[in-house]
């Protein structure tokens, strides 16, 4: 999985993690699955659990970044070898040909990056609807990191990577690359957890999209996330 490539070729695949143990033998079986060229960071933010010890025994490459889900995908991305960068959540997983459909994607030259296509695991109610309602998100100009962004190295270091919010940095990333260039989204489907919807699908919903209107009239993501933090 960590062989030498083409730099031109290689897609460096970025994980933020906090205390995903449960998460990381399936993580990196998934990322063992994929097809291509391409390296993995797992950028820790100081897990009290065990998430990096088993990374290093998957045989991943851990390194230990200031804790905050920007912060860290920004440490991954400057020690990232790819000239294509690709940010991915520990929940989520990629489709096994997904650099061949990144690799297509970016043939535009016009193309700066995008995102997948989303599809929520598990067949419970929470799951369908999440499933339904997350193509009309994008519509609106929403798009989160459970959908796997990815982006030319040179753009994302033009926008100076992530900003330093607790909540929507993948929103602002995403907005920032729309007037950087033309983003895509693939055909091609990664399935994430429902989690955060299970059992509580109503309230969390609604939760959060009164925080996407907040958002999107300008109230601060550092105040929005006091609203944020009974939904982790």
């Amino acid at each position: 999985m960590q062989a030498t490539f083409t730099k031109s070729a290689l897609v460096s695949i970025i994980v933020p993690t906090l205390n995903e143990a449960a998460m990381m033998l399936d993580l990196a079986a998934a990322l063992g699955r994929l097809r291509g060229e391409f390296e993995v960071i797992i950028c820790d933010g100081g897990s009290s659990d065990a998430t990096a010890e088993i990374a290093r025994q998957c045989g991943l490459r851990v390194i230990t970044a200031p804790r905050g889900r920007g912060r860290q995908m920004n440490a991954g991305a400057k020690l990232a070898e790819g000239e294509t960068l690709l940010f991915l959540h520990a929940d989520t997983r990629l489709p096994e040909n997904a650099m061949a459909f990144i690799a297509g994607a970016l043939a535009d030259e016009e193309v700066c990056g995008g995102n997948f296509s989303l599809i929520f695991a598990g067949g419970t109610r929470e799951a369908r609807l999440m499933t339904g309602i997350y193509p009309f998100l994008r519509l609106g100009g929403m798009v989160y990191g459970d959908s796997a962004i990815f982006v030319r190295r040179g753009v994302f270091e033009s926008l100076n990577g992530y900003r330093d919010y607790p909540i929507f940095e993948d929103c602002d990333l995403f907005r920032r690359m729309r007037r950087a260039g033309r983003v895509v989204r693939l055909n091609a489907c990664a399935t994430t957890s429902s989690r955060r919807f299970e059992g509580r699908f109503i309230r969390t919903f609604a939760l959060w999209s009164l925080m996407q209107a907040l958002y999107w009239v300008g109230v601060n993501p550092n105040l929005l996330n006091r609203l944020y933090k009974p939904l982790r």
